[in-house]
Order: structure tokens, then C-alpha cells, then sequence
């Protein structure tokens, strides 16, 4: 294949993955990147605060072929849209910042593909993809799951307006015109989950599946767990403690099963505005002593963590991507996740649980069944972890850069 001249869009895109830079987009936006630049020349859009971090990698040598465009909003745009109206609302100008800046970046350069990495949600147009006359890529796409209706009652009452609001949010601009515009104009969408691609069909025969989450060679664990019964056994779960993440139901699951088996403890491992609803669930569940909380902690941190522990939680009702799932699978850990979302790409029966999305008593049991089941046969733990660290390699940063170039030959072939 030739070298292409590749003009990308990547709001997120940070080698740090700091939790200020939406550690998640930036860890996809950077490394995508990476991949990107030794097949090609690209012409990078992002935001102005990946300024420092990216300009130290290029000094080290860390990224060739590329240069990166800073493209921000005035100072009085970012103070009242990100502190009173949110981040989304931000990027929906940006981008429109970020298309006049491509628009005159075209003056002098000729683009033979634009692909759209970070942020992006079906729901959430491209205005450079919708309206600029060049082969256009759009994603890894998410933003089509929901959470089933009967588990609104899990929620608070503040995230279950704010869901209603998401949802009402959603529908208008699936029926924008500049969505649609840019849904019919993709060359190639690439989708994170099944319910995105469904959202879809109607405008691209060109759909592929292509996670949002990646891993490098060197995070994923070597190490065997060790085949032990009836000694402590740790659950962990990490991620923003959202009511979305319905670590509610978790804790409930975690007081059945730690009721037959004393010698367990939960972790909790991440920051939000459901951390008080939490500790106090856990007092009032009785389970306060064997449950502990940590803050937010980086990646190495965080994988040391896991490689400790026995089984990773992920009860989150409505996840994209899920890229904490994909650590947890690296670290060896079997996974017990909600069958919807990302997690549910993710997890097959060989190496993890998917619960069905029932009534809450149902989810509660079958979690707890499946903890239940993981400390009484080590041998079954240790098999699982095993094929989800083998599963794991699925998503290696390298292997998913060939698929992305694969595509775009299919794109400009």
C-alpha cells in the first residue's frame, strides 16, 4: 500500500492518559496515532491541553511522521461551556473550530483520507467528515446502548433524570441533519459494540467492528495465579464511580457471597460522585470492613493491583468500551460483567461471566453464583484467567494498527 497523507481528527489524543485528559479517549487517540504514523503522514487535530505531553514525545523520538495541529476555543467558551454546560457541548464547537482549521490546512495540502479518532459517539456528528470532499473514516464508534428501563430503579433519582436527558439528547441529533449527513458520507464506520451497529445499517454497508480499548505488549502479565482454596480472596472493580457503573448492585451481589466466605474483600478502586452513596451502602450492608476504597491511580498502579487480585467486578449497565475490562483480562483475571455494552464484546463464556441484564434480584444471584463458583474451584479461576490473558492479545495495539490499515486500503482501493 502507498503512503497516504492522512488528516485526523483526535480531541483526546495523550500519552499521559492523565484522569484530567478522559484517560480512556486519550489512551485510544494517542496510540492509534502511533500506529497510524509508521504507514503514513498525518496531520493531527487536537486539542491544545495534549500541548506539553505530545510535544515531550516528539522531542524523545516517540512519533515520527506527524505533526500536530492545537486547535482550542477562546478562554470565555471554555470557562462557561466546560464549568456550566459540559464537556459535550464543548467539543460540539470545537469541532466546528477544528473544521475551519482543516478547511485551510486543504489550502495547501491534500489530504487522501480523514478519519475522525476521538471523541466519538453515533449521536455526535463529524463536521469536517460531514462536509469536506475526502475519503472519510469514522470511529471506533459508540454511544448506541442504553440501559434497560427496568434498572432505572437502581439509579438515583439525579441519574435517573440524567439518563432521560441523554436519552432525549440522543434522538435529536440522530435526527440532525449533520449526523446523518456524515453517516451517509463515511467510507468505513467502525463500531465498539453490537448495539452501536445497528444504529447504522440504514446509511453503510461499510461497518466494521473495531474496539475502542488496547493494550501493549508489555502490560499483559506473564504471571500464573496461584491454584488456592480456601484462603482470602479479593474482587476487585475499577472505574469512575458513576451511577451508571451500578457498583450498587455490586456491593449487593459482594454481601451474599462474602456471607458464606468471610475471608473475602472487595477493592474499589476509582473517584466520583457516587463515592458517599457507596460507603454508606456498604456500612448498611455490613460489609464496610471488608470493602475499601481507593483513589483514582494510574495505569501501573492499577494493573499492580489487579495482578493481586482473584476476580474483576464490572457490573456497569451502560459502557461503550469498557477498556478496564480489557486490563483486567491482561492481568489474568476472570471477568464478571452485565452482557450489554462493550464488556459484552469482550467477554465470552471461556474466560469470563456475562450476566444477563434481568431484574436486579436475578443479576444480584447470578453474580453472586458466579463469585461463588470462582473461590470454590480455583482450578476454574486459574483456567479462566489464563484464556482471558490469551484473549487479551486480541487487542495489542500493533495488531489492531494493522487492522486500521487494512481498512483504509479497502478505503482508497
Amino acid at each position: 500500500m502507498k503512503r497516504l497523507r492522512v488528516l485526523v481528527s483526535a480531541y483526546a489524543c495523550n500519552p499521559l492518559a492523565t484522569e484530567r485528559s478522559y484517560p480512556g479517549e486519550a489512551h485510544l487517540g494517542w496510540n492509534l496515532v502511533q500506529q497510524l504514523s509508521c504507514a503514513h503522514d498525518l496531520h493531527v487535530l487536537t486539542e491544545s491541553y495534549n500541548r506539553p505531553a505530545l510535544e515531550n514525545m516528539i522531542r524523545r523520538k516517540k512519533i515520527a511522521n506527524t505533526r500536530f495541529h492545537y486547535v482550542t476555543l477562546p478562554s470565555y467558551f471554555n470557562f462557561f461551556l466546560n464549568n456550566f454546560l459540559g464537556i459535550r457541548l464543548y467539543y460540539l464547537f470545537w469541532q466546528v473550530a477544528a473544521f475551519f482549521y482543516a478547511r485551510r490546512l486543504c489550502q495547501n495540502n491534500s489530504f487522501d483520507i480523514f478519519h475522525q479518532i476521538t471523541f466519538n459517539n453515533d449521536w455526535m456528528p463529524s463536521f469536517i467528515g460531514a462536509f469536506m470532499d475526502v475519503p472519510f473514516v469514522w470511529g471506533p464508534v459508540g454511544g448506541g446502548q442504553k440501559i434497560p428501563r427496568h434498572l432505572y430503579a437502581e439509579l438515583s433519582l439525579k441519574h435517573r433524570w440524567l439518563e432521560r436527558i441523554r436519552n432525549f439528547g440522543q434522538w435529536f441529533w440522530r435526527s440532525a441533519y449533520f449526523r446523518n449527513r456524515c453517516a451517509r458520507r463515511a467510507s468505513a464506520i467502525l463500531v465498539c459494540n453490537s448495539e452501536t451497529k445497528s444504529l447504522f445499517v440504514k446509511y453503510n454497508t461499510h461497518i466494521y467492528f473495531f474496539p475502542v480499548n488496547g493494550i501493549s505488549r508489555e502490560e499483559v502479565s506473564r504471571e500464573t495465579q496461584k491454584a488456592e482454596k480456601g484462603g482470602s480472596f479479593t474482587v476487585l472493580y475499577a472505574g469512575r464511580l458513576d451511577g451508571i457503573k451500578a457498583m450498587t448492585i455490586g456491593l449487593k451481589a459482594f454481601k451474599k457471597f462474602s456471607a458464606d466466605f468471610s475471608r473475602s474483600r472487595l477493592l474499589i478502586i476509582g473517584d466520583g460522585p457516587e463515592e458517599k452513596r457507596l460507603r454508606k451502602l456498604a456500612k448498611d450492608l455490613n460489609v464496610d470492613l471488608a470493602t475499601h476504597f481507593y483513589h483514582w491511580m494510574d495505569r501501573k498502579g492499577l494493573l499492580n493491583k489487579m495482578r493481586k487480585a482473584d476476580v474483576f467486578l464490572f457490573p456497569s449497565l451502560r459502557d461503550g468500551g469498557g477498556q478496564v475490562v480489557v486490563e483486567a483480562m491482561a492481568s489474568g483475571l476472570p471477568v464478571i460483567c452485565m452482557e450489554l455494552g462493550g464488556p459484552a464484546f469482550h467477554i465470552q463464556e471461556g474466560w469470563g461471566f456475562k450476566i444477563k441484564p434481568g431484574p436486579i434480584e436475578q443479576i444480584i444471584g447470578e453474580m453472586t453464583e458466579a463469585l461463588r463458583r470462582l473461590y470454590l474451584s480455583p482450578r476454574l479461576k486459574q483456567r479462566l484467567g489464563r484464556k482471558a490473558r490469551q484473549r487479551s492479545e486480541f487487542y495489542f495495539w500493533d495488531k489492531l494498527g494493522r487492522r486500521l490499515l487494512q481498512i483504509y486500503d479497502q478505503v482508497v482501493g
